[in-house]
């Protein structure tokens, strides 16, 4: 076991709450030295949790636009069990290649390594770390990491499990009727201008429900919004 995943490993056994959780993820970032790291999972029932370390801005335009639909990391994780790197997925398409270009600037990096990670009852996860790196440089790191990270990977997962054991103890939030139907139709792959001509309201006041309902639950963004909701069943898909 390196000095990093000791490190890593030695914080997880703290974590508490999904908040830690949170904090622990953005500790992986910074002890590897990347730019992000993102852990997101989906239920056999379709609850979604992610702790992550993007920008907000760049998680609402991706579920605006849809991109899971087109993104070669999200459609490689699905068929495989091992770790992709990004550097084997095609990005020659036209729409991916557009994509790609916003992901870059948006922060993103342009390399990662995505480990896919399934569980016991349909649960499928995924632990990506991303940066702005040569290809020598990004070389070197997934033949120095590579097999930290998996374990990282598993161990956040496990962590994260048990947290839904008991995610239902802390007090949910009290969301307003319009508040739910906002998050419900994103929730369901609506784009803000769809779930505002649904709710005929315009996207300003559509954002207004979403930024109320966040500060209620304290998520990190709307993503994190969606997938609270959805588990702690305020809204259903």
């Amino acid at each position: 076991m390196s000095k990093n995943l000791e490190r890593h490993v030695s914080s997880l056994e703290r974590v508490r709450t999904r908040e830690d959780l949170q904090q622990a993820v953005l500790k992986v970032r910074d002890i590897y030295d990347v730019d992000h790291v993102v852990y997101h999972s989906v239920d056999s029932h379709g609850a979604q949790y992610a702790a992550l370390s993007y920008e907000s801005e760049w998680v609402d335009r991706y579920l605006d636009q849809k991109y899971a639909s087109i993104d070669p990391v999200v459609q490689g994780c699905f068929k495989r069990f091992h770790p992709l790197d990004w550097r084997g997925l095609d990005w020659q398409a036209e729409s991916v290649r557009e994509f790609r270009g916003e992901a870059l600037d948006a922060g993103i990096g342009n390399q990662g390594l995505s480990i896919p990670v399934r569980g016991t009852s349909g649960q499928f996860a995924m632990f990506t770390v991303s940066a702005r790196r040569s290809e020598t440089d990004w070389a070197k790191f997934s033949a120095q990491y590579r097999e930290d990270l998996l374990l990282v990977a598993h161990f956040i997962n496990q962590k994260a499990s048990e947290l839904s054991d008991v995610a239902d103890i802390k007090p949910q939030a009290r969301l307003s009727p319009r508040e739910m139907d906002a998050l419900s139709l994103l929730a369901t792959g609506y784009t803000r201008a769809q779930a505002s001509e649904t709710l005929k309201i315009s996207e300003h006041t559509l954002r207004v429900y979403i930024e109320a309902a966040r500060a209620k639950m304290g998520a990190q963004n709307t993503t994190h919004a969606v997938a609270q909701a959805l588990s702690q069943g305020l809204i259903k898909v």
